[in-house]
């Protein structure tokens, strides 16, 4: 196999990146790598890191930003705090762009990096805490909800827990752990009560903001993921939240699942089921959570509602 082959085999393995150093070592020389480089056959994704295929694309997807990041850092590299959450799939923080990147002791300080968008951390990880995601070093589920609800406020902090848990990526043991490991540690009483607060039945960010809305509104709901059944016993559907006695349900509106117009219709088919059985089905945006009153009064005017047609 010439040196393109081998190049080839290595970039395949790398979402189509290379390191300077990966492509020495098959054989191109330094001017070779300048020429492609120049003449835009290979791009520059991060220091001494390129995209072979850099004229087929007209921008690297963040996933090789990501990789490429940390092939430039070389091997002790791996991602943390909202990257490693981004790569494991656990949502709840704010979106971002900056790539979060750990190098141990001096390694860090010698990185010297200049790369815009690249926040290189001093963080010293056991081999334990550190996996593989496709290929890149990230800190685990656990070593990254921890270190993550350190920094961050209590809905972006529960958003995380909930949807680490949802997601089966930690359990209710590990939740448990979690007091030992950020005991001493700055954000650490913060963190303690986040844990106190996670539900992994919520299935989405947008449902855990409304849950805490509900929660500081002192109209906490008394079910989440609530199924209404016929008196058949038949699945009319199944609630985001849910008040039992006055039957009362809201719903977590997302772009994601509820934005297609067949999740629409199917939305329109089930809230009918379940008026039709006699509960109130409240719906609930995201920017309905950034007022923190609203959600809160809808709810206890949909119970007081049900209250008077009880009486009635």
């Amino acid at each position: 196999m010439d040196h393109s082959g081998k190049l080839r085999r290595i970039a395949g393995g790398q979402d189509g990146l290379v390191t300077r150093g990966q492509a020495m070592g098959v054989g191109f020389s330094r001017h070779e790598i300048d020429n492609l480089v120049a003449f835009g056959r290979w791009r520059r994704v991060a220091r001494a890191v390129y995209l072979t295929d850099g004229g087929a694309v007209e921008e690297a997807s963040r996933r090789q930003l990501v990789r490429a990041a940390l092939l430039s850092l070389g091997p002790r590299a791996h991602a943390v705090l909202g990257t490693a959450a981004e790569l494991h799939g656990i949502a709840g923080l704010p979106p971002s762009d900056e790539i979060h990147v750990a190098l141990p002791g001096t390694s860090a300080r010698l990185a010297r990096v200049r790369e815009p968008g690249l926040v290189v951390h001093q963080i010293e990880h056991p081999a334990a805490s550190v996996v593989r995601i496709g290929g890149m070093p990230a800190t685990s589920p656990l070593c990254t909800v921890t270190e993550v609800i350190r920094r961050v406020g209590r809905y972006p902090a529960v958003s995380v827990l909930d949807s680490a848990l949802n997601r089966r990526l930690i359990t209710e043991a590990d939740l448990l752990a979690i007091p030992r490991l950020v005991r001493g540690r700055r954000g650490a009483v913060a963190a303690r009560r986040h844990l106190a607060e996670a539900d992994g039945r919520a299935q989405s960010p947008l449902e855990t903001r409304t849950r805490l809305r509900c929660v500081d509104g002192k109209v906490p709901p008394d079910v989440l993921q609530v199924a209404v059944r016929d008196g058949d016993g038949h699945l009319l559907g199944v609630g985001d939240l849910g008040w039992r006695g006055p039957k009362v349900i809201a719903e977590a509106d997302g772009r994601g699942p509820h934005g297609t117009p067949v999740a629409a219709f199917a939305d329109r088919r089930r809230q009918n089921r379940l008026v039709n059985a006699g509960w109130t089905v409240l719906r609930f945006t995201w920017a309905d959570t950034l007022h923190p009153d609203y959600i809160p009064w809808t709810v206890r005017e949909a119970i007081a509602a049900a209250a008077r047609r009880r009486r009635s």
